[in-house]
């Protein structure tokens, strides 16, 4: 009825945790884009770049990590489908003073696809944060955030907004 609010879609008549039913949605071709930041001293960032981390080639383990999150999030977020990942693509930043971990999930499937592209950005990141504990206790992560979204019934959705910038007008 029009003024009502929306039902919530993953409760159910007794208000009880579900998983939604997208068994009558069409398969459509769907992407999403999400990226996050972890801010550090510039000497871990300088580590990371130069290969200097104990623990090993920081930015190629996160990479790995976050393509097996995405290949998990049904696991680790309770309500959401098992999807079929066509593909998930990790790009990494190493700033001055931060790390940017840009992810991008894709797959062809009855609902999205932007939580796998968030928890491969979450992924990344704490596994940078692990890495790189021993050397710096600043670590700080944030924002995480979905960029974009194509497909489905909803279409495409771009974030309005520019990515914070940095102090000095780098990009976060």
């Amino acid at each position: 009825m029009p003024g009502e609010p929306p039902r919530p879609t993953h409760l159910d008549d007794q208000g009880r945790a579900r998983m939604v039913d997208v068994g009558g949605k069409a398969v459509t071709r769907r992407e999403a884009i999400a990226s996050g930041r972890i801010a550090m001293a510039p000497a871990t960032a300088a580590a990371i770049r130069g290969g200097a981390v104990v623990k090993g080639d920081v930015l190629a383990v996160a990479r790995v990590a976050a393509i097996q999150a995405a290949k998990e999030t049904s696991r680790t977020i309770p309500l959401c489908h098992t999807i079929p990942l066509d593909a998930v693509e990790v790009e990494l930043e190493v700033g001055e003073s931060w790390v940017v971990a840009r992810a991008t999930a894709r797959t062809s499937a009855r609902t999205g696809v932007e939580m796998e592209a968030l928890v491969a950005v979450s992924a990344a990141l704490l596994t940078i944060w692990d890495m790189v504990k021993g050397i710096d206790r600043t670590l700080e992560i944030g924002p995480i955030r979905l960029e974009e979204k194509r497909g489905g019934r909803s279409g495409e959705w771009i974030r309005a907004s520019a990515p914070p910038q940095e102090p000095g007008g780098g990009a976060r």
